[in-house]
């Protein structure tokens, strides 16, 4: 092939499909394209949905998990479901990651709002079988033992009453942590959508972590909690 032909097919390259830079560069933009209103709307709308999944999350009780755990002491089971919680949150991040790869994008807030959700119901229930590892479970109506153990996700710590109750209108303290927490979650899950398959990778990584960390905040305050009882 003469020179001025293969000069010609390396011209012609770029234009018949994009490389990987530029779908990436593409995907940044639609990141970056998140105004301060639409991040404050979306966590908005996050909060209210969340205080209304907690209620609903099946949750295992006490007996339910001992006899699926029964040659297991508290601790260990406890680390068993730190462990398949945190695998769970791994499989979201890194299937939200892998979306940011497909030629046909979905929109970049919706994927986020999704990942948010999945990981904040694998994390809540997470807390409330912890407690009931531990013998120490929320009492109360559904609603009640819901919304107790968001409290107990958004402050990292093992089922408390905030002060004057669990209070749900805006601006309460219960509403105002869930927010904060949730505001600090849509944040890291931006890198969970970062260009190709590197982001599959790092939100896997990163959801993950998170995970086993607010699972042994949990862990060692209802352990404590035990032995002070």
């Amino acid at each position: 092939m003469a020179a001025s032909d293969r000069q010609a097919t390396q011209d012609e390259t770029p234009r018949r499909k994009p490389g990987i830079a530029r779908r990436g560069t593409r995907i940044a933009r639609r990141g970056a394209s998140i105004t301060a209103h639409t991040f404050t709307s979306m966590v908005t709308w996050l909060t209210g949905q969340v205080m209304e999944m907690g209620p609903r999350l099946k949750v295992r009780d006490t007996k339910t998990l001992r006899a699926q755990y029964p040659d297991k002491s508290d601790d260990e089971i406890a680390d068993l479901l730190i462990s398949h919680a945190a695998r769970a949150s791994a499989a979201v991040g890194g299937a939200t990651g892998a979306w940011a790869a497909l030629p046909v994008l979905p929109a970049f807030p919706a994927e986020i709002a999704s990942e948010t959700l999945a990981l904040t119901g694998i994390e809540i229930k997470l807390v409330a079988e912890l407690h009931e590892a531990y013998g120490l479970g929320a009492s109360g109506t559904a609603a009640e033992r819901g919304r107790a153990y968001i409290a107990s996700w958004a402050s990292r710590r093992g089922v408390y009453v905030v002060p004057g109750g669990l209070l749900l209108m805006g601006g309460s303290p219960l509403v105002g942590q869930v927010r904060r927490r949730l505001a600090s979650r849509v944040r890291r899950s931006v890198f969970s959508v970062a260009p190709l398959f590197t982001g599959a990778v790092a939100g896997a990584m990163i959801n993950s972590r998170e995970t086993r960390k607010l699972g042994g905040q949990i862990r060692d305050d209802l352990r404590r909690r035990q032995l002070e009882a």
